[in-house]
């Protein structure tokens, strides 16, 4: 591993460290639930039973858990795409503000492939980002 490689997977595991910790927090005001949770699940017109709330905590948990392990991250980053998917989806659905609710989700995307991406040279070979030689000419 050369300096280059270790400076990528330092600011792989920075990117990825931060979605881990919003996600975590995010789970966990789920599984309390606190209020404010389950008031915003009716705003998005979804039940506010206790159990679709902590449900939905625990599925945010158990796909955090499995991108912050190493051997499972890229099946973390896919069920976690999913479950952003769909939040971006709801947002659409009852029309809510572009930047700051719509593309929340797709920001969160970006940290959890653009932190896989950097700390895990296999993802880099599955899709590498090289700039074009010069054309003479």
């Amino acid at each position: 591993m050369n300096g280059n490689d270790k400076g990528k997977r330092t600011a792989g595991w920075v990117m990825s460290g931060l979605l881990i910790a919003f996600l975590v927090m995010d789970a966990g005001m789920k599984l309390v639930p606190l209020q404010v949770v389950i008031e915003t699940t009716a705003g998005l017109g979804y039940p506010t039973s206790l159990g679709m709330v902590r449900g939905l905590g625990i599925l945010t948990l158990t796909c955090t858990a499995l991108y912050a392990w190493p051997r499972t991250a890229v099946l973390g980053a896919i069920l976690l795409t999913g479950y952003l998917g769909g939040a971006v989806a709801t947002h659409v659905r009852i029309g809510s503000p572009l930047f700051s609710h719509v593309l929340f989700g797709v920001y969160l995307g970006l940290l959890a492939w653009g932190g896989l991406y950097l700390r895990d040279p296999r993802i880099r070979a599955l899709l590498p980002f090289r700039t074009l030689p010069a054309q003479d000419g």
